[in-house]
């Protein structure tokens, strides 16, 4: 069987132990779990995932003293940031030690850590640290095939999964993923050119600048960014491809003022819309339209519903919502833009990213 469901966190440690995979909740996304001292293991997590071989993951430990073992130093700014943000949805990218796998940095001098705030995730790190020891870690990139859309259930994990042939995951089986989109990134590796947020989250630009009190970067590492003369160069960050997070179905943004004349124009398929906030002319079930068009036989399944119009509920149900109308057989999935202020930069940034791959 390749997917174990479970809800024993000794049990899990065990397996993270024994160089086997566990899949477990975070308050952002389930993640994919396996020993970051484990080559074999990190190995395994990249295979059963798809991931290319030079996208980095997080390293996930239990706190600030765990977070030594991965780093070379911690800089004023980093630690301001663990004593505020963690255990929560920020992920810190720091210098890299010498022993830490080349293969978790994606063969930078950097790496990612992270002290998730779940309860279950912070039971499994002890559990697994007590069996390992100082420097016990465990790499958890969201536990679906690359590329996908992250799982924020556990049933997600196992749909995922349920035909992998090996090597096989032990799935704790915890609440939903209350944040519902991955961890903030920000990088603190080169604190002479300033604190930079390489991916966007529920933690946000200005919780952090209140801490810092310095003014912080927002930037995509990009791939053209990469190919920039920076000096130091922006760390490839997971989560940073252009096209990322995607459903399997067609997935398009629109502005409400346009959606109209997108119904005339694709009276021959079957959408689903999703609004920001409700879209009071229309119903939340399931209906008929018939499309003003030259070929008046032509009819259209449209299915309406409405997201939340704050941007935490938002990202909350982002993930799970997409999953679910991915199932539904729709031609396409037509997303309204949301905002496109700082506030809803996290929720901006999946679904700019989903879309991409349908560009």
């Amino acid at each position: 069987m390749p997917v174990i469901r479970g809800h024993d966190v000794q049990e899990a440690a065990h397996w993270l132990a024994q160089g086997r995979l566990v899949a477990f909740p975070t308050e952002t996304v389930y993640g994919l779990g396996a020993n970051a001292r484990d080559e074999a293991a990190i190995a395994a997590v990249y295979q059963a995932k798809g991931r290319p071989g030079d996208h980095p993951v997080i390293v996930h430990v239990t706190g600030v003293d765990a977070a030594l073992a991965w780093t070379t130093t911690l800089n004023e700014q980093a630690e301001r940031l663990m004593a505020h943000f963690w255990p929560g949805p920020l992920t810190l990218i720091l210098p890299r030690r010498a022993d830490v796998s080349l293969r978790i940095t994606g063969g930078q001098e950097t790496v990612a850590v992270r002290c998730p705030a779940h309860p279950m995730a912070q039971q499994l790190l002890q559990a697994f640290e007590q069996i390992y020891g100082p420097g016990a870690g465990v790499i958890a990139p969201s536990a679906n095939r690359f590329g996908q859309v992250s799982p924020t259930h556990a049933d997600h994990v196992y749909d995922e999964f349920a035909d992998l042939p090996h090597p096989s995951i032990y799935l704790l089986d915890g609440a939903a993923a209350q944040v519902g989109i991955e961890s903030t990134i920000v990088d603190v590796s080169a604190p002479d050119t300033g604190v930079r947020i390489l991916r966007p989250g529920h933690i946000q630009a200005s919780d952090i600048e209140r801490v810092l009190g310095e003014p912080v970067q927002q930037r995509a590492p990009t791939a053209a960014a990469q190919t920039a003369p920076t000096h130091p160069p922006i760390p490839r960050v997971s989560g940073s491809l252009k096209a990322h997070y995607a459903p399997r179905t067609p997935l398009y943004l629109f502005e409400r003022d346009d959606l109209p004349t997108l119904l005339k124009e694709n009276n021959n398929q079957s959408v689903a819309i999703v609004s920001c906030g409700e879209l009071n002319e229309h119903s939340d079930n399931d209906t008929k339209h018939t499309a003003q068009t030259s070929q008046p036989a032509a009819r259209q399944l449209i299915h309406y519903e409405a997201m939340p119009a704050e941007p935490n509920p938002y990202a909350s149900q982002l993930y799970a919502t997409l999953r679910r109308l991915d199932r539904r057989g729709f031609d396409a999935l037509w997303f309204e833009r949301p905002p496109q202020d700082l506030a809803w930069a996290g929720v901006n940034d999946r679904l700019s990213r989903a879309a991409a791959a349908f560009s």
